[in-house]
């Protein structure tokens, strides 16, 4: 559906089909039981200009209200809908997660970015520097897996809803973890992987793709 004819009544995402930004606020409106409008387009879509000066995605539009900074987004969903909150309500660990929030995206984010760069504007030598990169820094956190089912927490939030996207899109990055030194790592994909919530936030794009990283965790629970 292009921009132009996208229904605005009620809660409207434009979200790419492939995207680990797209995904999390997906993951984020599945994990909340929102419906809304969802709208697959390209961020060259020449229409979302007219909608967004910055031509990204996801971006979220409620009424008069546009947002498109990934972030807000999450945090003004789960304001807005107040079910299944995700976000701390207290000020010090809301804090944190905020901050946590901002340091992935300054960091794993940014290197995502270079790895899942289209083949066309991609950076051989960057992406080489950017999976050793991710690589290291994932192996040196695995201990931050293994003390609670949830990152950092005994209840499911933000920060997961977050973190799950870019993890299902590991091997599409390159990136390999040694199983048996990062095995909390992977027990942490299966428990957040296995959830509902996450496969009701795929696409089929993503399902097709993503497939074999949801596989062990479908034969996990047989």
């Amino acid at each position: 559906m292009s921009v132009e004819s996208a229904p605005l009544q009620g809660l409207t995402l434009y979200s790419h089909a492939d995207d680990f930004r797209s995904h999390w606020i997906r993951y984020v409106l599945a994990e909340k039981q929102i419906k809304y409008n969802l709208i697959l387009v390209d961020s060259d879509d020449e229409d979302l200009a007219s909608l967004n000066p910055y031509n990204h995605l996801p971006m979220l539009i409620e009424n008069d209200l546009k947002l498109f900074n990934t972030s807000i987004i999450s945090e003004y969903i789960d304001d807005r809908y107040r079910q299944n909150k995700l976000y701390a309500d207290a000020p010090m660990p809301r804090a944190e997660q905020r901050q946590y929030i901002w340091r992935f995206e300054n960091d794993w984010l940014k290197l995502a970015d270079i790895m899942l760069c289209h083949p066309d504007t991609l950076d051989a030598a960057a992406k080489v520097k950017a999976q050793k990169q991710l690589h290291d820094i994932l192996i040196s956190l695995t201990p931050l897996f293994q003390h609670f089912p949830y990152f950092m927490s005994e209840q499911f939030s933000i920060l997961d809803c977050m973190l799950a996207p870019i993890f299902i899109r590991l091997k599409s990055m390159g990136v390999e973890l040694p199983r048996q030194q990062c095995r909390p790592f992977y027990l942490y994909c299966q428990r957040v992987f296995s959830r509902p919530a996450f496969a009701k936030s795929m696409t089929l794009q993503e399902k097709n793709r993503y497939q074999e990283q949801i596989k062990p965790v479908e034969k996990h629970h047989v």
